[in-house]
């Protein structure tokens, strides 16, 4: 575009200088009417052209940081978003650790399935983004199998050091309160006829706060135990499904809640 400019400056100043010696000379030529007048064959000028905007330009400005499920510390996980595989994991243990190649754990409609295809396995599935303290927690679960089975639930479990408190409930109705810590310690036990048995949905209920745990099945309190012995500190929590020696043992967890106590 630049040299363009430049010809056609020159040759304005070239056409000034000749008309300027014709005036001066008084030797001006008259033009006829008939007479053709060169016309400029000079190529036209190249102008820069911008293709026009299909759309309208959209708000560039950085998105806001909303909180995700991820990012909280209270919540309800129901186990339908394949997030929740980022969010989790699981550990096997008990005396049929070894021979859990039949175990599956599985998306199923309204939760997580746990088919556990061994007997005497236990399976501790484990929320990983966050520690808690005090805590109270929350899990819906339905029986899909035999009704000899165990559903638990953990805090302040710290896994490197092997130690939390679990509260697990037979599908008899007897219960448990551990203190893991390398070894399973009854802490306090009993029964119970709060719980539906067979094929059936529940709801357990275990809060941790300070040195007292305090659970429920189906809204009802179970027992509150003061623990002055081990006072585990903060720690992850979860729940565990284990079978004893019949199968198939087969629990469907449709959500599990946590909150503040």
């Amino acid at each position: 575009m630049k040299k363009s400019l430049h010809t056609l400056f020159m040759i304005a100043i070239l056409l000034t200088s000749l008309a300027c010696a014709t005036l001066t000379s008084g030797n001006a030529v008259p033009v006829s009417e008939d007479t053709e007048v060169p016309v400029n064959t000079l190529p036209p000028l190249q102008v820069d052209t911008v293709a026009a905007p299909t759309q309208k330009p959209t708000n560039t400005a950085a998105p806001v940081d909303t909180p995700t499920i991820a990012q909280q510390e209270f919540f309800t996980e129901e186990f339908e978003s394949d997030a929740y595989l980022d969010q989790w994991y699981y550990y096997t243990t008990g005396p049929g650790e070894d021979n859990d190649d039949d175990l599956q754990i599985f998306q199923d409609g309204d939760g997580l399935t746990f088919d556990l295809g061994a007997l005497d396995l236990y399976v501790y599935h484990i929320y990983d983004l966050q520690t808690y303290k005090d805590v109270r927690l929350t899990m819906v679960a339905e029986n899909l199998g035999r009704n000899n089975n165990n559903v638990s639930m953990v805090c302040r479990l710290d896994y490197d050091n092997a130690q939390w408190y679990e509260f697990s409930v037979e599908s008899g109705g007897v219960w448990y309160l551990y203190a893991y810590d390398g070894g399973y310690n009854t802490l306090d036990s009993g029964g119970t006829n709060a719980l539906k048995q067979g094929k059936a949905v529940n709801e357990y209920g275990l809060e941790c706060s300070g040195n007292t745990i305090t659970m429920f099945i189906n809204g009802d309190k179970v027992k509150t135990y003061t623990d002055r012995t081990y006072v585990f500190g903060e720690g992850e929590v979860g729940f565990n499904i284990s079978s004893l020696n019949v199968l198939p043992i087969r629990v469907n967890v449709k959500s599990f809640d946590i909150a503040q106590p």
